[in-house]
């Protein structure tokens, strides 16, 4: 069984997340999407509520049984090598997204040589998004119902309500 890890803070998921996804159930058998404590973030939305929403935007995904939502803190080449995944699929947007990417996977690689980066890019439609930007939309009152599934829009409306 070919399995990957797609990592990422997801917060919140997004349409071009999922985009990536999809992409990336045409070559493994089964994804990881594992969701990162990352100190340097301070996210929006907790681990579990980040879980829970991505829980949420895939439970009538037609290939659920083939993704696993799980958390992770630590080195990802150890969580990989736990999940006895062989690539770690990483979504490049734009070449300001490369140089970052490729010094973390040639990292990964002197780590778990054994452990391959696949990167994948996104329907160009969704190459400017990335989390941090919908987060801003929402906060301003600007529509995000085309960059999130609604469950996360209405999860985001709450949340900036409430802070």
């Amino acid at each position: 069984m070919k399995r990957a890890i797609y990592p990422g803070t997801f917060d919140p998921i997004t349409f071009g997340h999922l985009d990536v996804l999809n992409r990336a159930l045409k070559l493994f058998d089964e994804i990881i999407i594992t969701v990162a404590i990352n100190p340097a973030k301070s996210p929006l939305f907790s681990l579990e509520e980040r879980k829970t929403l991505i829980k949420q935007v895939l439970n009538d995904h037609h290939d659920r049984e083939r993704i696993r939502i799980e958390g992770f803190d630590g080195l990802l080449v150890n969580f990989a090598r736990q999940k006895k995944a062989t690539a770690i699929i990483r979504g490049l947007r734009a070449v300001s997204d490369f140089e970052y990417e490729l010094q973390m996977a040639l990292m990964n690689r002197r780590l778990a040589d054994e452990i391959s980066t696949v990167f994948m890019m996104p329907h160009e439609k969704y190459t400017y998004l990335n989390s941090t930007i919908v987060k801003e939309v929402a906060r301003l009152g600007g529509d995000v119902s085309n960059f999130v599934p609604p469950v996360v829009e209405k999860a985001l409306l709450v949340k900036l309500s409430t802070s």
